[in-house]
């Protein structure tokens, strides 16, 4: 059956977000590839896909007829975007679709796209419109001049944004500096570091893992591509006409969740863990948790026994304090720490299981915390908090590494 039948999607890749240096082979097309593969991923986009489709493949049969492809990925939309999409098939014979039923998210959205593509160059482009199409003539151009990576951007000459707020400007600007800072070597390279309109050489990515949060996957192909020639073109970035933003505070929050993720994976850490296969960034996460756990902690077990306030004995109020400690952990861990499993296992039974078992073995650490707590105060620093402190260094160690091993793992599949 032809790909670009009425009744037919394009199958959704599971596993890994990898990119092949080969590419996909089809029984129905031709297997040499072609030149471009541009992605649009949408959700709920109906009120503009059949406008954004007939301008791309207008400009693109005129650039590079027959050697491009236009690959739609929804996110089942609930405006069944993915159905007019597919519609569209009939008369676009270079479009495809795909509809993501289980997976969400616009950057994870691409790399499903590009992992389907056929194209020797992979781009991206949005659903809506508030990139102007006519850039793509620059793009290609920068990647036939030899370009690894070809990058439309709000900050050189030639572009901008056409009625943003100021505060959108102020956080949009914000957000690129606080990304300087965590990742010099990565956003110093462009200087839109945030933008989500480019193309790239699709062997400059190859091979690589991708772990991107949120909408900013540039910042990934950036990082953890093997990417040497840069270009930036200007463009202006248009508010939209149909259709409603999805701009939110939870971008901001995933953005920043995405710059650590990436400077723990790709810095002094990451190298770490290639080559001893410890979690290094995972663990400076837990312990990040962790510390956070200790301010509980020890709030609560001076309120427990300092002679001041309730004066409990000194192990019962640790006891207290640590279960309580334990319960503000584990919320953390499974939101940010152990985050990529936790979607996968979403439901209330499955977050149970993990809260049991976490809270069993941070348990058996509070028994080993209790030991040495009392050990180092009685024996050798007759100060509670220092010695609380000691104790709670070394259940640190015994709670992430079991929870690794038994808590935190895909158990329960379909």
């Amino acid at each position: 059956m032809n790909v670009n039948s009425f009744d037919t999607l394009l199958k959704v890749p599971t596993g890994v977000l990898q990119i092949s240096d080969l590419l996909p082979t089809s029984m129905d097309r031709d297997n040499e590839g072609i030149h471009l593969s541009l992605v649009i991923p949408t959700y709920k986009e109906r009120d503009n896909i059949q406008n954004v489709i007939r301008i791309l493949s207008q400009l693109l049969d005129e650039l590079i007829p027959k050697d491009y492809e236009l690959i739609v990925v929804d996110d089942d939309s609930p405006d069944r975007t993915w159905e007019v999409a597919q519609f569209l098939t009939r008369e676009y014979p270079q479009l495809r679709v795909m509809r993501r039923q289980k997976e969400k998210g616009l950057s994870s959205a691409v790399i499903r796209g590009w992992q389907v593509a056929r194209g020797r160059v992979l781009g991206v482009i949005d659903g809506d419109l508030q990139h102007p199409p006519e850039v793509l003539t620059q793009l290609l151009s920068g990647i036939q001049q030899g370009a690894d990576l070809a990058v439309a951007s709000r900050h050189v000459e030639g572009g901008g944004v056409s009625s943003w707020s100021a505060v959108r400007r102020f956080l949009s600007r914000g957000a690129q500096v606080l990304g300087l800072i965590l990742l010099p070597g990565v956003l110093g390279r462009v200087s839109d570091p945030m933008s989500g309109y480019f193309m790239v050489r699709r062997r400059a990515i190859a091979g690589a893992i991708l772990n991107p949060v949120g909408y900013k996957i540039l910042l990934e192909v950036i990082g953890r591509g093997q990417v040497n020639e840069i270009t930036e073109v200007g463009y202006v970035f248009c508010e939209r006409q149909e259709g409603e933003s999805k701009v939110t505070w939870k971008q901001y929050i995933e953005y920043l969740h995405h710059l650590l993720r990436l400077r723990l994976s790709i810095g002094r850490s990451g190298r770490m863990n290639e080559q001893t296969g410890f979690p290094v960034g995972r663990f400076l996460r837990f312990g990040l948790v962790g510390l956070s756990g200790v301010f509980v902690d020890m709030a609560m077990l001076y309120l427990l026994s300092d002679p001041t306030t309730l004066a409990l004995p000194l192990t019962r109020s640790k006891i207290i304090a640590g279960e309580i400690a334990i319960l503000n952990n584990f919320f953390w861990n499974d939101a940010w720490t152990f985050a990529d499993v936790s979607k996968k296992q979403q439901e209330w039974h499955q977050r149970l299981k993990r809260f049991l078992k976490f809270n069993l073995i941070c348990l058996a650490g509070l028994i080993l915390n209790v030991l040495v707590l009392n050990l180092v105060f009685n024996f050798i620093i007759p100060n509670r908090y220092i010695a609380n402190l000691i104790a709670i260094a070394v259940a640190t160690i015994w709670n992430f590494w079991v929870n690794l091993k038994l808590s935190w793992r895909v158990t329960d599949v379909k």
